[in-house]
């Protein structure tokens, strides 16, 4: 009897620890999507039980007529679109250069790129202010773009360089031999069988200036150019206090990138699970 009771104990505490744990992490996800519905802006008079003040569509319709989201929601897709394919471009063939060729200042030029990633991006924002105002790039989104691939381009070459380096030569020099130049070699060899890697790159360069809030609030000033993440957060300033809006937006703004995961997840695995090579 005691043993029986001791392991109803255990179990309790189990079951309780792990639905205690479950509210806990959903239920602000829940409240920011009851919110989204919610006909009360200020977050101060929203019920604290979801849903709690029914369910209206004025918060989307808002979203919709009366700002610049679809607008906002094109800018940033652009923009990670475009960091995300310049990044896997630049890198993977940057990568490519310093795993298969041999030339003076390639360890200079490697380690100064381990060494510029060693520092945070945003310890340079006023050097990248200047460049931008120098170059006309400010309030615009090739220059936002322009940031995000150069910040991304040391560790990234590091990271893909090391998956080339495992691939073996002999795949180089049988191409070579049958008269494939070195970008052939490189698009038509390499980038296949480095698949894994470059899916990988293109998911974390995607998702990072999805929601990034800093270099858009430095680069973009006017409201047709801004991004999701500037335009959300003019709902929640000293000024206004729309909650229930920025919840609908962050709710919309949400749905795509989870689909995105979810595609780009399965294409990783796949890619894993295909991409052994046999020398």
């Amino acid at each position: 009897m005691g043993k029986k009771t001791a392991h109803y104990i255990n179990h309790f505490i189990v079951w309780f620890f792990l639905i205690g744990t479950s509210i806990f992490v959903l239920y602000p996800l829940v409240y920011v999507v009851s919110a989204a519905f919610s006909n009360q802006q200020n977050i101060a008079a929203l019920n604290i039980i979801p849903f709690g003040d029914g369910i209206a569509l004025s918060n989307f319709e808002f979203l919709f007529q009366k700002t610049d989201y679809l607008i906002w929601f094109k800018n940033t897709l652009m923009v990670a679109l475009s960091t995300m394919l310049l990044t896997i471009f630049v890198c993977a063939l940057s990568a490519y250069v310093f795993s298969r060729f041999k030339f003076r200042l390639k360890k200079g030029m490697m380690m100064a790129l381990l060494i510029l990633q060693i520092f945070p991006s945003f310890v340079g924002m006023v050097a990248i202010y200047v460049i931008l105002l120098r170059i006309g790039g400010l309030d615009t989104l090739w220059g936002l773009v322009l940031v995000y691939v150069a910040g991304n381009i040391p560790y990234n070459t590091w990271l893909v360089k090391s998956y080339m380096d495992t691939l073996p030569k002999s795949l180089d020099e049988a191409a070579r031999i049958d008269g494939a130049s070195h970008f052939k070699i490189f698009y038509r060899i390499i980038l296949p069988i480095a698949k894994p890697i470059v899916i990988f790159l293109g998911i974390t360069s995607f998702t990072a200036p999805w929601m990034d809030f800093i270099f858009p609030k430095m680069v973009l000033r006017s409201s047709k150019v801004q991004t999701v993440a500037l335009g959300l957060y003019s709902f929640v300033t000293d000024k206004k206090n729309m909650f229930s809006t920025f919840a609908a937006g962050s709710l919309l703004i949400a749905i795509p990138f989870v689909i995105f995961f979810i595609i780009t997840q399965k294409m990783l695995i796949t890619s894993l699970g295909g991409a052994a090579v046999k020398e």
